[in-house]
Parts: structure tokens; sequence; C-alpha cells
């Protein structure tokens, strides 16, 4: 019972099932989705050993010998993940920037300055009324009360930060 018994047994039903089985996990491990590769893979493992084993001992060796070339192939992918050729078309170089056109959240830089009332209790965020428009806005910690006029001091993002305005009138 050593590699070479086992080598001599193979079938060309073995030889495919195990070549198509690792091809499945390789391509599994470089491109990692559903799954799919990765389960048809050790299916196709697993035929494999059962179509070349003729005893339980064969076929504990065999499968240990695959889970050592498996985790030999997975130390290399992410080895080649973190530091190699791979990782350049597994991490994203590109950049969304606001000069380029890209913005995350709508943009609300046109509220600066823009004069409101309070609809609910600011104690320190709820909601303002912005000629018309209901906006979720906060205060720098400071209670204000519903009906009160507010002023937008800050935008940043969806963030908006509002003081108490004197009323006009």
């Amino acid at each position: 019972m050593d590699i070479l018994e086992i080598l001599a047994n193979l079938s060309t039903w073995s030889v495919i099932l195990f070549i198509a089985g690792f091809a499945l996990v390789i391509f599994e491990m470089f491109n990692p989705g559903f799954g799919v590769p990765g389960v048809l893979g050790i299916i196709c493992l697993i035929g494999g050993i059962l179509v070349t084993a003729e005893t339980v001992e064969q076929g504990l060796l065999m499968g240990l010998a695959i889970l050592v070339i498996l985790a030999i192939l997975l130390t290399i992918v992410l080895y080649s993940a973190s530091r190699g050729r791979l990782s350049k078309t597994l991490i994203l170089k590109d950049s969304t920037s606001r000069e380029e056109g890209f913005t995350g959240t709508e943009d609300m830089d046109y509220l600066l300055g823009k004069k409101g009332i309070a609809a609910t209790p600011l104690r320190p965020a709820g909601c303002a009324d912005f000629d018309g428009v209901r906006l979720d806005v906060v205060t720098r910690g400071e209670f204000i009360e519903q009906g009160a006029a507010v002023r937008v001091t800050e935008v940043e993002g969806n963030r908006i930060v509002v003081v108490p305005a004197p009323q006009e009138g």
C-alpha cells in the first residue's frame, strides 16, 4: 500500500475526475463566488478516490494527500492575492472622487445659509422644513423648540447642522 501501488491503479476515469476536481477547486479559489465550481470539484475528487481506492486505507491516504495539495494551493492563492499578480485583478484601484463627478449621496451644499422652521423639536436631532421640503437635521447639542426659525451652518454628506435663527418679521 504505497504511492506506486495507488498510481498503478489509476484508470482513465479516475485521472479525468482528479484533473477536473483540482481544476474546478483551483478555479473556485481564484474566482470566489457562489461555490458551484468548488462543490463540483470536491465531488469530482471524492469520485476519483472512490473509483481508484481499493481499500479504506488507500481512500484515507488519497484523501489526506488531496487535502495537503489543496492546502498548498490555497496558501499560494492567498499569497498571490495579497502580494502577487492576482492582487491587481482582485483589488479595486480606481476611486470615485467629487472632482470626477461622483457623489455618494445627494449634494446638499445648496442648503448652506438657508433658513427654515423646526418641524419637530430638535433635541439635538429632528426635522426642519425648508421651503416645503422636510429634512432630517441636527444641532450642535442645543435644544430648539418646534416652530422656531433655524439656519443651516454646515452640510457634510447627508448630515445637516442647524442653529437657531432670529425670527423674521
